[in-house]
């Protein structure tokens, strides 16, 4: 399918935009180091002290602040064909979103329902994405349904398309869910290929059947949702996931950990050797699933999202720990969010509520506060699990994650003191909803550089629609298959060499339908339930004997009334 060229205004495209980000404390992955940072044609092109810089070029006063990588949001959901009704925030809302949020580049999950082709799905989001995004973008891809040629389109997706991961669902049965043997073909496929395999772990039939008993209950307000999937529901899809992915020997990335049970079987399965990554969200990170029981239908609505929050109130305390230390390793959002009209398609059955929630604006400083600013991690940690790790997986590092000559000018100049208070009344999101509302949070994006452009600063955004690039995620990233190989050697089957048997091997008897009966069956009783003789004519062992009468089946049979003295096994009295 052929795309349009985008119009972007000259000066965007323009090599002679430069920029000097000036007295800020630079922040990696693995260090931090204070450095100015010369920036032209939308990449680094100097990090140092005393740089000599040409006339013209505009300097950004980073002193006493932060400069970070721009974030990488790995989850959202900015089109979504399979809901009955669109998302709020396109491509265009959401990723005006993500940059005031300090987020310059976000990854959409391409949705289609079954049958429909992915390369087809794929070029649809593509024309929809480049015309709307006001941030680099990438894509992951769902296989809804299997067959030769999905197995095709994936290759095309992977060597063609700059596609690297393809994600299934455990979940939504009818409508996106697998049934484990396709599940293991697709990631069969995707082992082969190079690319990384994502699940949306619960377990479909366990969900459908508890939330139809408990509609039949009268439970239909949003609170079902929760009760309808239990944590042990992700659990175990998440064991299986795990389980599955181990046997193709491929890497697997489990998408929104939402609760302990998930992200204890991730560390367990890490802990293991399995090339596992888990991605919990802003959602589970920042707030719990005790909304559901709101006394307010709209409150308890708006969280409505799948895998629901946990109404365990120390799960994202937990999760945030795990988090800190590594057992998970990136966040997302999964941002996917619907106003209150919308979610009111269900106000009379849970599950007709539209699954999603915000998350994409907020993700950074719900991480900073409850991370950083709870000295639960460092400001390296920081940039690890907003950017860094994700470039990694997803093989675009050092161009995106990195601060670093060569590397994309995706920065963001953060303040550690500065505090803001969440509200829909103030966000950028389209939805007349925030699960944050009221929160306060340390940590603020005070200007937002993407693609050597300023898009945020003390104005206010200064964005152009369309203005962001697809980034192609190349297959074989270092960082998810650089052991792998070693690890398909080292576990590989292995023949047993030996001598081949010569001795007497048993011949079979006649075959069973050429057995015929040579004895007549015992007559039947009409008071006891008979079972067919065996295939040789004998009583069938598993017949009962009982009868309301008392007669037993062998009655008719002589009776042996020799008494015995010492049965097997010894007397039942008497000395020893």
């Amino acid at each position: 399918m052929s795309r349009p060229v985008k119009k972007v205004p000259l000066h965007i495209n323009s090599s002679q935009g430069r920029l000097l980000i000036k007295g800020g404390k630079c922040v990696n992955d693995d260090r931090e180091f204070s450095a100015d940072i010369y920036i032209e044609g939308g990449v680094i092109k100097e990090l140092g002290q005393n740089l000599i810089i040409p006339g013209g070029t505009r300097v950004v006063d980073a002193k006493g602040k932060l400069v970070i990588p721009g974030g990488i949001d790995t989850h959202t959901h900015l089109q979504k064909p399979v809901e009955v009704t669109p998302v709020a925030d396109d491509f265009y809302h959401g990723t005006k979103a993500a940059i005031s949020g300090g987020t310059t580049m976000i990854m959409d999950l391409v949705m289609e329902k079954a049958g429909v082709s992915p390369l087809e799905a794929y070029d649809k989001c593509r024309e929809l994405a480049d015309a709307m995004v006001c941030c680099d973008y990438g894509l992951h891809m769902t296989i809804s349904g299997w067959s030769e040629q999905v197995a095709q389109e994936m290759d095309l997706l992977v060597k063609e398309k700059g596609i690297n991961s393809f994600e299934v669902f455990h979940a939504y049965k009818g409508v996106l869910m697998l049934d484990d043997s396709d599940v293991l073909k697709v990631f069969s496929k995707a082992k082969e290929l190079g690319s990384l395999a994502m699940a949306h772990c619960e377990n479909g039939e366990i969900i459908e059947q508890k939330a139809d008993e408990l509609f039949d209950l009268g439970i239909t307000g949003p609170e079902g949702h929760a009760l309808s999937r239990p944590e042990e529901v992700e659990g175990e899809a998440t064991y299986r996931a795990i389980v599955l992915a181990n046997q193709a020997r491929c890497p697997l990335y489990v998408v929104h950990v939402m609760s302990k049970t998930a992200a204890n079987v991730i560390c367990e399965a890490r802990r293991k050797g399995h090339v596992v990554f888990g991605e919990p969200i802003a959602a589970c990170l920042g707030t719990d699933g005790t909304n559901y029981f709101h006394k307010c239908w709209r409150h308890a609505a708006a969280h409505v999202m799948g895998p629901p929050l946990r109404p365990d109130p120390s799960t994202p305390g937990y999760l945030m720990d795990l988090l800190a230390n590594d057992d998970l390793q990136v966040t997302g959002t999964d941002n996917c969010t619907f106003n209150v009209d919308q979610k009111a398609l269900g106000k009379d059955d849970f599950r007709k509520i539209p699954n999603g929630v915000n998350g994409v604006e907020d993700r950074m400083s719900v991480i900073w506060e409850k991370g950083v600013q709870s000295g639960k991690m460092d400001a390296c940690r920081f940039v690890a699990v907003t950017s860094s790790t994700a470039a990694k997986i997803f093989n675009i590092y050092p161009k995106k994650g990195h601060i670093g000559v060569g590397s994309d000018a995706d920065l963001v100049v953060w303040d550690p003191e500065a505090t803001r208070t969440i509200s829909a009344k103030t966000h950028n999101h389209a939805c007349d909803f925030n699960i944050f509302e009221g929160m306060e949070v340390h940590g603020v994006p005070v200007v937002v550089i993407s693609g050597g452009r300023v898009v945020k600063d003390e104005e206010g955004l200064h964005l152009t629609q369309g203005s962001g690039q697809f980034v192609p995620t190349p297959p074989n990233a270092p960082y998810v298959y650089g052991r792998v190989a070693a690890r398909d050697q080292a576990l590989a089957p292995q023949k047993v060499d030996r001598e081949p048997y010569t001795g007497p091997v048993v011949e079979l008897a006649v075959k069973v339908d050429n057995v015929k009966v040579t004895e007549a069956a015992p007559a039947l009783s009409p008071d006891i339930v008979h079972r067919a003789p065996t295939r040789s004519g004998g009583r069938n062992m598993q017949e009962s004997s009982f009868a309301l009468s008392g007669e037993q089946i062998d009655d008719s049979k002589p009776r042996n009334q020799s008494r015995v003295t010492n049965p097997p096994g010894g007397k039942s009295h008497g000395l020893w």
